[in-house]
């Protein structure tokens, strides 16, 4: 096996036990895991939970420090995942959707604790069907 390739199966095993941490630490904070790596028209969203009334559309990030890991995710990232998210709760059907769809950030890096940023991105929380 040569090097890229060993290199991107580290990385995607490095994905999946920063994605079952981020689980773990939404699970312990009360939300409700719905799905992982859900596929979307517009692209994979890591993590879907729920709590109460608010539906959060979370992208899980690891990084060699906290601060870069806030800093991974592009303005077109954030867009993807909001038309993700909006489309995740339109295919729910309407009972099942909270009235509140969030894009929530956990971060994460070597010897820290997980960083669970609700609201990442200051968008505000948005009703569904608003758009944004």
């Amino acid at each position: 096996m040569n090097v890229r390739v060993r290199k991107g199966i580290q990385a995607r095993l490095s994905g999946r036990r920063a994605e079952w941490a981020a689980a773990l630490l939404l699970m312990a904070k009360g939300y409700r895991i719905l799905g992982m790596r859900l596929k979307t028209p517009q692209g994979e969203v890591d993590l879907v939970a729920r709590r109460g009334g608010v539906l959060a559309i979370v992208e899980v990030k690891q990084r060699r420090t906290l601060d870069e890991a806030l800093l991974a995710v592009s303005h077109g990232q954030r867009e993807r995942l909001r038309r993700a998210g909006l489309g995740l709760a339109a295919r729910s059907g309407a009972r099942n959707i909270p009235p509140v769809v969030r894009l929530d950030l956990v971060a994460l890096a070597p010897g820290r604790w997980p960083r669970h940023i609700p609201d990442a991105w200051s968008d505000g929380l948005w009703s569904r069907g608003t758009g944004g």
